[in-house]
């Protein structure tokens, strides 16, 4: 009797919890049937695009070669449609809904919770609303995921399913005709090339015509900036998708567009394809991406954030830039220079290819679209949510680099926490500080080892000694780049100062005696920022490098690293002053009334520790040492090779190179976006190998491959960049004016 008895409530016990399970699911699925699919291509759009002006005039071109007319239109209709089919596919609504749902599954087990800004979606949403202008978002790129995970969010709150563009990623068919179905569209052969032959022109104006017919249905379009492997840095494929919106506009097929910039944020980012798909020889198959998708049900990845950024008009960017272009004539302040004689650097991005005066229509249109994808792409990351795995990751490498008790760990954590949300960035977390931290560690296991302290009841939080373990946590502190980029160049250029005062004052004197001119800080700024790309250290393209400088000093000033003070007795810090040999121009003498001296007095600062942020010059200099680390090394690897290489190969080599530096296995795992963006920079600067010169900028100074700065405490750590053979490279930055890296 008993034993029935158990069963009966048993059974009555589970008939409950399976009649939950069972309307949690059915009401999953009816929320995915009642997601509207708003709009879809036109059905008639092969006869669109076949009468698409853009269209017919490259037929016309070819036909007119080929002299065979009435053969060639039947089959340039063939190929338009073939190349149409390589593009898109119909959306397919049953296996839509089907996939939406089992996606639904996946993402609840993938991560902890899939966040959304509410208020973001609203704004949107109203944008969305704007009778005959189409939506489109440009997002950075994390992982392969982002495509699926976007798609799915703007389909369940109400902005239609959208079109999402797969880039450098090589699929087979089945896969290729799976994403097709769900929306993904994808790059026709040889439209990279359109502007070198025939075989290239009708893609790319069949890829126009299709957009502009995307544009006018109002289905949204998804355009990723980057590659996975290459984060910070424009990629092609986003390049010749821009294209076509800018043409779109410029010849009035869409009134307008508005361009709606995302960011996404990855505790642990689901990166099982960013090794085998994107740089692979191989197609990425189906079964691939089912068994890594059964592997990744195993792992937790912790919370997955997007963020939506304040939506911009396209046409207003578009007229913006071509007012600036009309007006870049030399003023007079600047013409005067050069007519008594006076040579002066040219602090402007002037010298990099997206700012270069041309003539022909295809240059500046490559232009336009450069500005539109690194503007849109600097937008997208400064929305980017900062991670609580980023944090951490970031006081393990820069301020904690072998051991740190928990307690500490959480004090420096809520510190940090603090100095991001001072700075306008939000966070993708909330909840205790010490589940937080916990949480973080927990996800880093892998390359830290904890030991519990029982008399003191804490836990000691040792980082492993390991190339893999420097890899992850530099990739997961990059997150904080853009959040104290202007406080990290600053710091450099004082280290760097620091460091050539030294040899003038003999014995070290304290960082706080000496006074630092604000024209030689602004000099070792400006060189600073002339070297890096903006989009690397998450800055506005288009403002002009000498108010970026005087950011960085006001912030500097703000966060009380720097104290202004008059010009005194103390050790003054203006080296360029004390060069020998220089001979002064009649124009530096000065005319002034002696009366007016107290009104011309140079602004000075000296240094300051904030008693409640110990160690924040050292931290900021440490955010920057990865990457002006890599510029050091690059400059050994330049002297290794032969020249000339074309910039694919010169890229893979000294990603090969890195690696065997790094003790990597993989090549892979070393920083694409690091080696892009040096060989950039390079380029901008004009590096070719050759004499030095006058005016050296040593790079590793200001991340520090030398000892501590005077004053600093005896046991922190260097800087961390290597020291590298002394290479001659030549940096053409104005005419009779040059620099040497050693």
């Amino acid at each position: 009797m008993l034993k029935r008895g158990w069963r009966w409530e048993a059974e009555s016990e589970s008939r409950p919890r399976f009649r939950g399970w069972l309307v949690r699911r059915i009401c999953c699925i009816l929320a995915v049937g009642s997601w509207k699919v708003l709009t879809d291509t036109p059905r008639d759009l092969l006869e669109r695009v076949c009468s698409n002006k853009r269209v017919q005039d490259v037929a016309a071109s070819q036909a007119r070669s080929c002299r065979r007319d009435s053969e060639f239109q039947q089959r340039c209709k063939e190929k338009v449609l073939g190349i149409l089919a390589r593009i898109q596919a119909p959306l397919c609504l049953p296996v839509l809904r089907l996939c939406c749902w089992a996606l639904l599954r996946f993402l609840s087990r993938l991560f902890l919770s899939v966040q959304l800004h509410r208020g973001q979606l609203e704004m949107v949403l109203r944008a969305a609303r704007t009778p005959g202008v189409p939506l489109v978002f440009l997002s950075t790129h994390k992982s392969q995921v982002d495509g699926l995970l976007l798609s799915f969010l703007l389909f369940s709150q109400g902005l239609g399913v959208p079109r999402v563009t797969v880039g450098n990623l090589t699929c087979s068919p089945r896969l290729r005709a799976l994403l097709g179905c769900l929306g993904a569209v994808f790059l026709p052969t040889r439209v990279e090339q359109a502007l070198s032959g025939q075989d290239g022109e009708l893609p790319a104006a069949v890829l126009t015509s299709y957009v502009e017919e995307v544009l006018r249905s109002q289905q949204p379009l998804v355009i990723f900036l980057e590659e996975p492997c290459a984060l910070w840095h424009l990629s092609s494929s986003a390049r010749a998708w821009l294209a076509p919106l800018c043409r779109a506009v410029q010849d009035g097929a869409v009134p307008d567009i508005l361009l709606v910039p995302v960011g996404i944020a990855y505790d642990q980012t689901p990166d099982r394809f960013c090794t085998n798909g994107a740089h692979s020889a191989q197609p990425l198959g189906l079964g691939a991406c089912l068994w890594a998708a059964c592997q990744a049900l195993c792992r937790c990845f912790g919370c997955a954030r997007v963020d939506l950024a304040q939506p911009f008009s396209l046409q207003e960017f578009v007229a913006q830039s071509l007012i600036c272009r009309s007006t870049m004539g030399k003023p007079l302040e600047e013409l005067l220079p050069t007519i008594l004689g006076v040579l002066q650097p040219d602090y402007s991005r002037a010298d990099g290819p997206e700012h270069r005066m041309t003539t022909s229509s295809e240059a500046e249109e490559e232009m336009m679209v450069t500005k539109l994808g690194l503007h849109a792409l600097s937008d997208a990351i400064a929305c980017s949510a900062v991670t609580a795995v980023g944090i951490t990751a970031a006081l393990l490498l820069h301020k904690h680099r072998k051991c740190v008790r928990l307690s500490q760990l959480m004090a420096d954590f809520a510190w940090l926490l603090e100095e991001t949300l001072l700075r306008q960035h939000d966070v993708s977390f909330s909840g205790q500080l010490r589940a937080l931290v916990l949480h973080s560690l927990a996800l880093l296991r892998a390359h830290l080892t904890l030991y519990h302290l029982a008399p003191l009841g804490d836990v000691m939080v040792v980082v492993k000694d390991s190339a893999e373990t420097q890899w992850e946590l530099s990739r997961h502190s990059a997150q904080l780049v853009p959040v104290f980029a202007s406080e990290a160049v600053g710091a450099c250029a004082i280290r760097a100062l620091l460091l050539e005062l030294l040899p003038f004052v003999g014995e070290a004197p304290c960082p706080s005696s000496i006074t630092f001119s604000e024209d030689e800080l602004h000099r070792k700024i400006l060189a600073l920022l002339q070297l890096l790309p903006p989009n690397l250290l998450g800055l506005k393209p288009c403002q002009p490098l000498d108010c970026q400088s005087q950011d960085v000093l006001d912030k500097l000033t703000l966060c009380g690293l720097l104290e202004a003070e008059e010009e005194g007795e103390r050790y003054l810090c203006d080296v360029s002053s004390w060069r020998c040999g220089r001979t002064l121009h009649w124009t530096d003498l000065d005319f002034s009334d002696s009366d007016s001296d107290d009104s011309h007095r140079k602004r000075c600062f000296r240094i300051r520790e904030p008693k409640d942020s110990p160690g924040f010059l050292l931290f900021f200099c440490h955010l920057l040492s990865p990457v002006l680390a890599t510029y050091v090394r690059a400059v050994a690897f330049l002297e290794q090779h032969s020249w000339p290489q074309t910039e694919a190969m010169c890229a893979c080599a000294l990603q090969q190179f890195l690696a065997e530096e790094d003790g990597l296995e993989c090549p892979m795992r070393t920083s694409r976006s690091l080696v892009l963006s040096t060989l950039q920079s390079f380029k901008n600067i004009g590096v070719s190998v050759g004499g030095g010169g006058s005016a050296p900028i040593p790079i590793s100074s200001l991340a520090g491959d030398t000892p501590n700065p005077p004053g600093a405490e005896g046991d922190a750590e260097p800087f961390g960049v290597p020291s590298a053979p002394r290479a001659a490279i030549q940096l053409q930055r104005g005419p009779g004016e040059a620099a040497s890296l050693p």
